[in-house]
């Protein structure tokens, strides 16, 4: 995809010269002039549209990714990114070893998942009804072969969210669960993690089955809560 010409741009005041570029990018982003995938024109060319040096497109550059509103690809060039998705992965990457980083990530499930199982009793079409009984099924199989699941854990969680029919909530939903990745994978090897995940996945579907919003908020609630116990009980790794 070729970089996006922006003639809305205007020249830049030479005070604080890259924060006038930050500045003006960052509106374009807020404002959905910009979006997601997007490619920022190259550096010689912001150079002539701002009136300023490429050191000052640069920095801007440098301010725009340390907010997580742009990445660098090497040999590709800059693009707008998710910055949701963004944020999730920094927690995932740089704290998610830190328990207080776990703690806001499950907080946070624990808000956004029991409203989206409330969301799938009422929309989910028996077609979604049957995926997530499919791949139940592939989780119990994978189980009773001496594997975690997590594969199918995780593909619980995102038919769920789709079955919602809230694209943002299903964004989120997937953000969060792959930045659990690593801890997921460690938590379902301790014990019958595996079996009683599996078990609380079924109750969600049962719920949804039966279309009551109030026993799948309580069951997905439950489910979290029981995962996170498991997590606080793990020793930590050196």
């Amino acid at each position: 995809m070729g970089s996006l010409a922006l003639p809305m741009l205007k020249a830049i005041k030479k005070t604080k010269v890259y924060k006038g570029i930050v500045l003006q990018l960052r509106n374009l982003i807020a404002e959905g002039k910009l979006k997601p995938g997007d490619q920022l024109p190259p550096e010689r060319e912001l150079s002539e549209t701002f009136q300023v040096s490429r050191a000052s497109v640069r920095e801007a550059i440098r301010a725009l990714e340390s907010l997580g509103l742009v990445e660098s690809r090497q040999g590709e060039g800059t693009y707008v990114v998710d910055n949701v998705q963004i944020l999730l992965q920094r927690l995932a990457g740089d704290l998610l070893e830190e328990q207080d980083a776990l703690l806001e990530i499950f907080e946070a499930r624990k808000i956004l998942e029991p409203e989206i199982a409330a969301f799938a009793a009422k929309r989910a079409t028996p077609l979604e009804i049957q995926e997530m009984a499919n791949i139940l099924e592939r989780q119990a199989q994978e189980i009773a072969r001496g594997g975690t699941g997590v594969e199918e854990d995780t593909a619980f969680h995102s038919a769920l969210a789709r079955a919602a029919k809230n694209m943002l909530l299903l964004r989120l939903t997937d953000a969060i669960v792959d930045s659990l990745r690593k801890s997921r994978e460690r938590s379902l090897q301790t014990g019958d993690r595996p079996v009683r995940s599996l078990a609380g996945h079924r109750e969600i579907l049962e719920a949804i089955k039966a279309q009551d919003t109030g026993w799948a908020r309580r069951a997905t609630l439950r489910h979290l809560e029981e995962i996170e116990n498991i997590l606080w009980s793990q020793p930590k790794e050196d």
